[in-house]
């Protein structure tokens, strides 16, 4: 990936359009990006960043509400970041807009548009730009797929943060191996672990869930089987539980079965003794039954004896009934008549009452005559209706004039309040708007004097921190070395008196009869024994060890005295001689002036607000009062008519409603006459129409009743039955007749006569015996059933319990082999020797390519001194770690990154950098990173080593790279010709090219 050109518009303190010709700054291959603190260094990386993802580098976009847009911009300029570059042999230009709320174009305020991206690539043949995509997500992922890393990788490959490879330096395994999982994505790793030991547990609780259920069925076959077979006693994980149960199983099988043959013989038994009892308690129930039908007989035909008067009275009311039932339909005709005249009477007699006392007497052709002239005057008054219908709308009109007036009068009177004191008003705002626009101009000159002053404090405070660090140190470092001459005089001198009895030592050793080790003679005459200050090699080799730890934490203190040293120095420099209090004080007035001066600045925006609503209701206020005297002109007019027309529909209302007070009132009488004439003369024609039609229904019932053979209709209608007396009278004749033929036909019968004739029944004691042989048959029953279940519930249950201990067979191979995968991949595997995790494994391996990358340019960087070399040793808990070690050649040692100092932890982490740089480049797919950005950390580095460290990076132009370095070093300037200078002022900041063509 090679960059071309930048261009930045509106960008973080970039005001207005900037570009950046990345050619004509590769073309030396080293470029310096430098400038004063806050000038938008970074910012030209977080554009390229941005042009590429859609999102700056993450340290920079978390937590701080960073805003993309820059304050410097005119409010109609938009954010823009446009990207020229080439990639897997492809040109293209990518170009992004963030969101950013605009000026309307109508009318006042702002309005947001949302984000926008382009992408765009050079066609060659047609020497011109072709558009790709417009979408975000494709874009994203198109140049996610061309570059073969992420946003993080990209941030930690080309945009080198020197400040956290010197961090990953001096940190543990743990911080080391979050960096390198996010570079090299090894969370699919972590995912194998992770599923594994979720794998581990499922068939775990699998394997446990299933012994469990096998021994729910165990204990569910002994509550079936009983208590004639005890289950032993097991718990889930025992070794052979399978077995135990099955066996169980297979004895309380046994035992059921012999329990249901013997039950099965009891119950055959006790049903034969059952069948002959209900056959005996058959044949005396039924001989009873005969004997009690035969009786009933005898005294029902007795009863229909006493009661044949009665049956003849009905069989001639009923007779009498059918005759009068041909005069039914004159008796309901006449009734019907009769009911009608009396209804029709008194609805006259109603309707007659309500009527004044001359028309009460009329017949019902004078009250039509009547209702009809009522009518006629009724439908005279419609036009004067309408004239009071018009009345009132002109009522409610003035009263809807007087409201406006009123509300018009008090809009004037409000207006012409307000607008008396709109020119204090006016002034006062401006005065505020002055105020916070003289103070905004103070604001970044008083911000930079607060950070400059908050600087030198937090300095101050480190520089007396460091130097009781320092002292403290260096007071351990005497110590340490005190006790190293110590140990290592009490070493010589333990060496020496062993050296001076060493023969003793020699003479232990001796045995009759065995050649001297030092000079060969069997015979030992006079063998040399220890005194009581004797010192054994034990002794002595203590001793050493206690010299060598002295050593150690000697070298150890005095490392750590010499980096106090550095560190306070740095300190000091940056600080100066000035007391913290003094600084404190400095720095209290810089944040009190910038305080001051932002909050008055902060107000311009709210007064500028203020004045632009002020006049906004300067304006409606004006309008409105002018509009008031419009509509108050208006309704002076309006009023006039209103009067001249109200006095002439008043004449035509009062003639037409006359005495009833309104139109309405007298309308509302005349609707109510003509309704009671109406109803009166309707009333009056249908009475007499029911008087006619009863007269004829009663000549008409005295013909049928003659006919019928009674001497009156009166008689004919005593005789008639209804329909309920009829049924009643039907049935009691149908059930004598019925009675009478049942009593003849069980008298008739022969088995029922010889039962009559037999002893009497003794249904009692037959129905005792069959009671207690069914007694007995239902115990036999009842055991036999239970034997039965109890038999089938345990092969039930057994061969679920086989079927639950084939299924678990599987599963428990399956939970060995899982926990054997999941126990060596989380290091706590005794196969595993070194205990590493599976994700350490492989970012082990990674990491020893970026060690073995990295060793390369250390060697040159460090004159040959430094070497990179990855350790696996157990770190915390046990397990291997990812450690990592620097080889000094001068002294052969290896020893820990931690170690360095600060400008041989730069060099060395500049060298992780860009070997991290070529390993991640390679785990990409092998995509060229042409264009490279190391940030700060050269000021730490001696003439000499910046000279190498320069060479180095001026050799990656052998691999056809440019290199861009951000720095403040002003030597840098010197040593690099090509450089992008960042300046800042009032308006925002600008870039300018120095030293290229």
């Amino acid at each position: 990936m090679r960059l071309h050109r930048l261009d930045i518009t509106a960008f973080g303190p970039f005001g207005d359009t900037q570009s950046i010709d990345f050619d004509a700054l590769s073309a030396a291959g080293l470029f310096l990006l430098h400038g004063p603190t806050g000038a938008g260094k970074t910012s030209v990386l977080d554009a390229v960043c941005y042009a590429l993802y859609g999102a700056v580098p993450g340290a920079r976009q978390s937590g701080q509400g960073l805003t993309l847009r820059s304050d410097h911009a005119p409010p109609g300029t938009r954010t823009e970041v446009r990207l020229e570059l080439t990639v897997a042999g492809r040109r293209l230009e990518v170009t992004r807009q963030p969101p950013w709320a605009r000026p309307k174009k109508r009318g006042t305020g702002t309005t947001t548009d949302k984000a926008q991206s382009w992408l765009r690539e050079y066609d060659t043949q047609a020497a011109a730009w072709k558009d790709l995509s417009r979408s975000h997500q494709e874009i994203g992922e198109e140049i996610t797929q061309l570059l073969g890393m992420s946003r993080e990788q990209f941030c930690q490959v080309v945009l080198l943060p020197q400040g956290d490879f010197a961090r990953f330096l001096r940190a543990d395994a743990e911080a080391r191996g979050k960096l390198l999982g996010r570079l090299f994505d090894t969370r699919r790793f972590a995912d194998v672990e992770k599923r594994l030991a979720e794998l581990r547990r499922a068939a775990e609780a699998d394997v446990r869930q299933g012994d469990a259920a096998l021994l729910a069925d165990a204990h569910r076959m002994q509550q079936a089987a009983g208590e004639g077979v005890p289950l032993p006693e097991l718990a889930p994980g025992d070794p052979g539980l399978a077995e135990a149960v099955l066996t169980w199983a297979a004895l309380a099988r046994t035992t059921a079965r012999e329990r249901l043959t013997i039950t099965t013989c009891a119950r055959t038994a006790a049903e034969a003794a059952s069948a002959a009892a209900r056959h005996a308690l058959d044949e005396a129930r039924e001989l009873a039954g005969l004997q009690r039908r035969y009786a009933e007989a005898r005294e029902h035909a007795d009863r229909l004896r006493e009661h044949a008067g009665t049956h003849e009275q009905d069989r001639a009311r009923m007779e009498r009934a059918r005759k009068a039932e041909s005069v039914a339909p004159a008796l309901d005709l006449r009734d019907t008549a009769e009911r009608e005249h009396a209804r029709a009477a008194r609805a006259e007699a109603e309707a007659r009452a309500a009527l004044p006392e001359p028309l009460a007497a009329l017949d019902a052709t004078g009250l039509a005559a009547a209702a009809r002239r009522a009518a006629e005057e009724r439908g005279g008054l419609d036009s004067a209706r309408r004239a009071e219908d018009r009345l009132t709308a002109l009522l409610t009109e003035q009263r809807t004039l007087d409201r406006e007036e009123s509300a018009d009068d008090a809009e004037l009177r409000d207006a012409e309040s307000w607008l008396a004191d709109w020119d204090t008003v006016r002034a006062d705002l401006q005065g505020r708007i002055d105020a916070a626009q003289e103070a905004a101009g103070r604001v970044e000159h008083l911000a930079g004097l607060r950070e400059s002053a908050g600087s030198r404090l937090d300095a101050a405070r480190r520089r007396d921190r460091l130097a009781r660090d320092a002292e403290e140190a260096a007071d351990r470092a005497l110590a340490s070395r005190e006790r190293a001459a110590e140990a290592h005089e009490t070493w010589l001198d333990l060496k020496e008196r062993r050296l001076r009895g060493i023969a003793a030592e020699l003479a232990a050793g001796l045995a009759p009869g065995e050649p001297c080790a030092v000079c060969g003679a069997t015979e030992h005459p006079a063998p040399a024994r220890k005194d009581a200050g004797h010192v054994d090699r034990e002794a002595e080799e203590r001793a050493l060890a206690d010299h060598r730890r002295a050593e150690e934490r000697r070298a150890e203190d005095e490392r750590r005295h010499s980096t106090a040293r550095e560190t306070l120095a740095a300190a000091r420099a940056e600080a100066g001689e000035a007391s913290v209090a003094e600084l404190a004080a400095l720095a209290e007035e810089a944040e009190r002036a910038y305080a001051r001066a932002r909050d008055t600045a902060s107000g311009l925006h709210p007064a500028q607000e203020e004045l632009r609503r002020a006049g906004q209701e300067h304006e409606r206020r004006e309008t409105a009062r002018q509009r008031a005297a419009l509509r108050a002109a208006a309704r002076v007019s309006r009023r006039d008519a209103l009067e001249g027309e109200r006095a002439v529909l008043r004449q035509e209302v009062d003639r037409a409603a006359g005495t009833a007070g309104s139109v309405a009132a007298r309308a509302a009488q005349l609707d109510g006459e003509v309704e009671r004439l109406t109803r009166a003369a309707e009333a009056a024609r249908l009475a007499d129409d029911t008087a006619q039609r009863l007269k004829t229904a009663d000549a008409r019932l005295a013909d049928a009743a003659f006919r019928a053979g009674f001497d009156t209709p009166a008689g004919a209608a005593a005789a008639l039955l209804d329909e309920e007396a009829h049924r009643a009278l039907q049935r009691r004749l149908d059930a004598r007749q019925q009675e009478e033929a049942a009593v003849r036909a069980v008298l008739a019968e022969p088995e029922t006569a010889a039962a009559a004739r037999r002893p009497a029944a003794d249904v009692e004691s037959a129905e005792r015996a069959a009671e207690e042989a069914g007694r007995r048959l239902q115990r036999a029953a009842s055991a036999r059933d239970a034997a039965a279940r109890r038999c089938a519930e345990l092969d039930r249950l057994s061969a679920h319990a086989t079927t639950a201990v084939r299924r678990l067979a599987p599963l428990r191979e399956t939970h060995d082999r899982v926990a054997r995968l999941a126990t060596l991949t989380a290091g706590t595997s005794a196969d595993n020797e070194r205990r590493m995790r599976l994700e350490s494994y492989v970012l082990a391996a990674r990491l020893e390519q970026v060690a073995a990358a990295a060793t390369v340019r250390l060697a040159r960087m460090s004159s040959g001194r430094y070497t990179l070399v990855h350790s696996d040793d157990r770190s915390g808990r046990g397990r291997s770690g990812l450690g990592l070690h620097v080889v000094d050649a001068w002294t052969g040692r290896e020893r820990d990154t931690a170690t360095l100092s600060g400008g041989e932890t730069f060099f060395a982490s500049l060298a992780l950098a860009l070997g991290l740089a070529d390993v991640v480049t390679d785990e990409a797919g092998g995509v060229r990173l042409d264009t490279l950005f190391i940030d700060e950390g050269f000021g730490s580095l001696d003439d000499q080593t910046l000279d190498e460290v320069l060479d180095v990076l001026d050799s990656l132009r052998e691999r056809d790279r440019s290199v861009g370095i951000v720095s403040h070093v002003p030597d840098l300037r010197r040593r690099v010709h090509a450089q992008l200078e960042v300046l800042k002022d009032r308006t925002g900041s600008r870039v300018r090219h120095r030293g290229v063509g």
